[in-house]
């Protein structure tokens, strides 16, 4: 059971007033009619949504690449000793050689981060800052700072 000092209709201000026998505090001016922005505000965009769907692609990308070639190795190393014993030229073993592949594959998989982030991750990641410097300086704050 809560406790009201006046009851509701006894009282014509809203009881949260610290004195509810003063009047009420005059109402504020109507804002200043401004114009509004063509788009959604930045933190709404769907601009970072397609930014944070191509970073996660191209991160599953490059992490499979070089994990994925890294757990086939070790499985075959586990499952397949035959084969991995089994000699490629004059009496290379396999299992040397795909142990040595692994640093070849590993610089591939950067190759691919890196080609991923220039293609398709950079020029989101640009168009999106170039439009919160528009609306940075639309909003009077001058443009965005901190570079």
């Amino acid at each position: 059971m809560s406790y009201e000092p006046y009851p509701a209709s006894s009282h014509p201000h809203p009881p949260h007033l610290t004195y509810p026998w003063l009047p009420p505090p005059p109402a504020a001016p109507p804002a200043a009619p401004s114009r509004a922005p063509q788009h959604p505000p930045l933190g709404h965009h769907s601009d970072l949504r397609i930014l944070r769907t191509a970073y996660r692609w191209q991160r599953r990308v490059a992490t499979l690449a070089a994990l994925g070639y890294f757990v086939l190795f070790l499985v075959l190393s586990a499952f397949a000793p035959g084969f991995m014993a089994g000699t490629v030229a004059d009496g290379l073993p396999v299992g040397l050689v795909l142990a040595l592949a692994q640093l070849p594959v590993t610089w591939l998989a950067i190759a691919l981060y890196e080609y991923t982030a220039h293609r398709y991750v950079d020029p989101l990641a640009r168009r999106i800052r170039r439009q919160a410097e528009v609306d940075a300086k639309r909003a009077g704050h001058g443009g965005v700072t901190g570079r």
